[in-house]
């Protein structure tokens, strides 16, 4: 075998069995390999960003890593964006980019670039293989690092020579590093704060926002009275009826101060200390209010639901979950707002559906409306680099092909990985993405008014402004290979959206939302 031929078998004996590529000439070999590798699903993505979010969503919803193969130092940083959000995601993720050959790397080619700096500031682990035969063996090291607790970013960067080399043997998978068990004492120094008497949020985020760590968050904060808080963007939220609900974290940080204010103790579970998403001028950083003492239940490489179960049988041991009664808001009718809207989508959502989550402003009134449909999963935009939510509804799709996918899409934000569309046509993903199409960046309207910036005028607001011309989401949709439609009532979405569901494949629903004030 060469070493492209013994890196495959190795990843797929290691449980990495899909690819996202968007391949170059150092990667040729590779390519070919997949053809002797059949258990590898190679799958083409037309940017490299749309590959690098597929393979966070298909991280996010299996546990374990897609590669994403990348063209050199360019094609690493072209997807950048979003393996910073699957960084933020904690993520396993298995980034392979082709190099130069060795012997070639010399000669300055106009492609030659620092791919390891690059990939340093995403990844959690970086290894360059220098011989085909100690490429398999790194293969599978990275896949380990990928998914060791609580998941990472690994990036293996393959020289093209060591690709075609012949002589390279698949290697055996490497175990990697489970989740720590949290000492009892730190399990006791949590339940002696909740049993204080003294105000506690408990503060979960990470693997903590999955099913069973919520159900035994609920069980503490039912029998001491603690509030609970996720984190603002959770990688994976399980939620909807039968589930404990559990309020996020504002976005705006007046408002996360306001949802802190008075508590003498904060219990993370998972989850970063709370801090303002930008700065402001006159508005602090740090939300954590004074006075409050700080305790880590659970860091995120930690056996998070586990200290959580042993928490509760501490405090609220013959205490049960709360979970969400299952409630939908009635089919509304007359015009298309933000409100209405997710009004339809809550009415409609399908029960194990998977949402993705990049509507921005547009979506503000998504989590009540759909707290109460059956149980599902929320994934949300983990770092801020927008652009996500096309390319983790792909990845989302192909880890869970027995679920729907539902995109909940900002225009703005669309527009960065567009193409990520014509991979649903193209593997046939049962995708809806709806579009809020409101022609604006609108949450950067917003951001203009509370950074200070009075001064913005005309040629401020034409940066922000996407009227001129209109975006044809439609007609882009189609141009890729994904039957779309247009609503601009409450009523026409709930049709459009009730017939894109109960059919298999994608569909794009461009909803037609007022332009902000």
């Amino acid at each position: 075998m060469n070493g492209a031929q013994a890196v495959v078998r190795t990843l797929v004996d290691s449980g990495v069995t899909a690819c996202f590529a968007n391949p170059g000439t150092s990667e040729m070999h590779f390519v070919a390999a997949l053809d002797t590798v059949p258990q590898m699903r190679g799958v083409l993505c037309l940017f490299e960003g749309a590959a690098t979010g597929a393979a966070d969503g298909y991280g996010r919803m299996t546990g374990r890593p897609a590669a994403v193969l990348l063209h050199l130092g360019p094609g690493l940083a072209n997807g950048l964006a979003n393996l910073h959000n699957a960084r933020r995601a904690r993520t396993p993720l298995l980034a392979i980019v082709g190099d130069h050959a060795t012997y070639h790397k010399r000669f300055d080619a106009p492609l030659e670039s620092d791919i390891d700096a690059l990939a340093g500031s995403v990844s959690g682990w970086v290894r360059r293989t220098s011989r085909s035969a100690d490429a398999p063996a790194d293969a599978a090291a990275a896949a380990s690092a990928a998914m060791s607790a609580p998941g990472q970013i690994a990036t293996l960067i393959l020289p093209a020579d060591v690709t075609w080399t012949d002589g390279a043997e698949s290697a055996s998978p490497v175990r990697p590093r489970p989740a720590a068990v949290v000492p009892d004492e730190v399990i006791a120094d949590a339940a002696s704060a909740l049993r204080s008497g003294e105000p506690a949020v408990l503060m979960l985020g990470g693997s903590g926002l999955h099913r069973a760590a919520l159900e035994a968050a609920s069980r503490v904060a039912r029998a001491t009275g603690a509030r609970l808080i996720a984190e603002t963007f959770p990688a994976r939220l399980e939620r909807g009826a039968g589930i404990p609900a559990i309020d996020r974290l504002a976005y705006l940080a007046e408002f996360a101060a306001a949802q802190l204010d008075g508590a003498r103790h904060l219990i993370l579970a998972g989850a970063r200390e709370p801090v303002s998403f930008f700065a402001y001028p006159g508005k602090p950083s740090y939300l954590v209010p004074e006075g409050c003492q700080m305790h880590v239940l659970a860091e995120a490489g930690d056996d998070i639901a586990g200290a959580l179960a042993a928490l509760a049988e501490v405090v609220a041991p013959d205490t049960r979950p709360s979970p969400q009664q299952p409630v939908r808001p009635a089919l509304p009718e007359g015009d298309l707002t933000g409100e209405s809207a997710a009004a339809v989508i809550g009415a409609l959502l399908p029960e194990g559906a998977i949402v993705c989550d990049e509507a921005n402003t547009s979506g503000l009134w998504l989590p009540g409306a759909t707290a109460g449909a059956p149980p599902h999963d929320w994934l949300t935009l983990t770092g801020g680099a927008i652009g996500q939510g096309l390319p983790l509804a792909t990845g989302a799709a192909l880890a869970c092909p027995d679920r729907p996918v539902l995109a909940l899409e900002a225009d703005g934000s669309a527009m960065y990985t567009a193409s990520a569309l014509w991979t649903h046509a193209r593997e046939q993903l049962d995708i809806t993405t709806v579009i809020f199409s409101n022609r604006s960046y609108a949450i950067l309207n917003m951001e203009l008014e509370r950074t200070g910036a009075t001064t913005a005028g005309r040629t401020a607001r034409s940066l922000l402004d996407l009227s001129r011309p209109a975006i044809d989401f439609t007609a882009l949709a189609v141009g890729m290979g994904v039957p779309a439609t247009r609503a601009v009532t409450a009523g026409e979405l709930a049709a459009q959206l009730r017939n894109a569901l109960a059919e298999p494949g994608p569909h794009l629903i461009e909803a037609a939302l007022p332009a902000p004030g």
